[in-house]
């Protein structure tokens, strides 16, 4: 007899990869860079794949103004690493974060 499975849709996923990069200071929006509406049809700001035995996820951010780039797509990676790996149990392949933008 085996545990318990869990599933965890892409929503679910996509939702705390969302949270997980707000929660990181000097992140202003987890969105595709430019005017709002054009950024709406840029497509979504976080996408994922998800096979058998783990998931790929990228992430388009807006950085606030003044921030370390480079710093701040790592402690991105790093917090939506952990949320995916120790919050949802799964395994993460990859993790893509893209600054799209510096704004408020």
């Amino acid at each position: 007899m085996s545990g318990p499975e869990l599933t965890v849709g892409r929503g679910v996923i996509a939702e705390m990869v969302t949270l997980a990069a707000l929660g990181i200071p000097g992140v202003a929006r987890v969105s595709r860079g430019g005017p709002r509406w054009l950024a709406a049809l840029a497509g979504p700001a976080v996408v994922t794949h998800v096979s058998d035995d783990a998931v790929r996820v990228r992430v388009w951010i807006v950085a606030r103004p003044g921030q370390g780039l480079v710093a701040l797509a790592d402690a991105v990676e790093s917090a939506v690493r952990a949320a995916v790996e120790r919050l949802l149990g799964l395994r993460l392949e990859s993790v893509t974060v893209t600054v799209d933008g510096v704004g408020g």
